[in-house]
């Protein structure tokens, strides 16, 4: 059968939730990964890493046996999420990508205050020491804090070097997962209204 019929529409959706099933597992296991060799001590955001995969994941499973089955009401409902996901995704790529540095370091500093495991994190990991001063009569987690005569530097100024390179990196990467999902969104309807060439010719489809 030529490409664009049934069976290779069905293996192309297949192929895709596949593919998503295996992202989705990857960041399950690195999230785990990063909280058991203590990488990261924050359990919001393991937790929200955590939570984005098996979202994913459920999501990539629906789709996989309304594909395997041809089942409508699931093909309809994945359709449906994953437009809504692609919407969500696309908004946040472009915002990553569009921000300035004075809007970067504003949020920056936002997420630096609202957690206090992020912080530690990013001190023992960038070896530096609070975010716009160091503040020497109070707790570093960086090693150069505890040093006999402590000169550390502050995290901002190691942070903003790779800020917008870190932006830029997600936004893409966000972008081109978007686009899939497009094409998946794009895949079921195709593959909805195909019949199904083993089926009863006087069947609905």
């Amino acid at each position: 059968m030529v490409c664009g019929g049934f069976v290779c529409t069905k293996n192309a959706l297949c192929a895709l939730n596949i593919l998503y099933v295996l992202v989705s597992l990857l960041l399950i296991g690195v999230a785990a990964w990063g909280k058991w060799f203590g990488l990261v001590s924050s359990i919001r955001v393991v937790a929200v890493v955590i939570s984005v995969g098996i979202f994913l994941f459920l999501v990539a499973f629906v789709g996989l046996c309304g594909a395997l089955k041809h089942h409508q009401v699931l093909l309809f409902f994945y359709m449906i999420i994953l437009f809504a996901v692609f919407v969500l995704q696309f908004s946040v790529s472009c915002a990553c990508l569009a921000l300035n540095k004075d809007q970067q370091n504003h949020l920056l500093e936002v997420g630096w205050n609202k957690s206090e495991a992020t912080q530690k994190d990013v001190e023992k990991t960038l070896n530096c020491c609070g975010f716009s001063y160091v503040n020497y009569n109070g707790s570093c987690a960086a090693s150069c804090f505890k040093q006999s005569s402590p000169s550390c530097v502050t995290c901002s100024a190691l942070i903003q070097q790779y800020a917008g390179q870190v932006l830029r990196f997600v936004g893409g990467i966000g972008l081109f997962f978007s686009f899939t999902e497009i094409l998946g969104v794009w895949l079921t309807h195709r593959y909805r209204n195909t019949k199904d060439p083993r089926s009863n010719p006087g069947a609905f489809l």
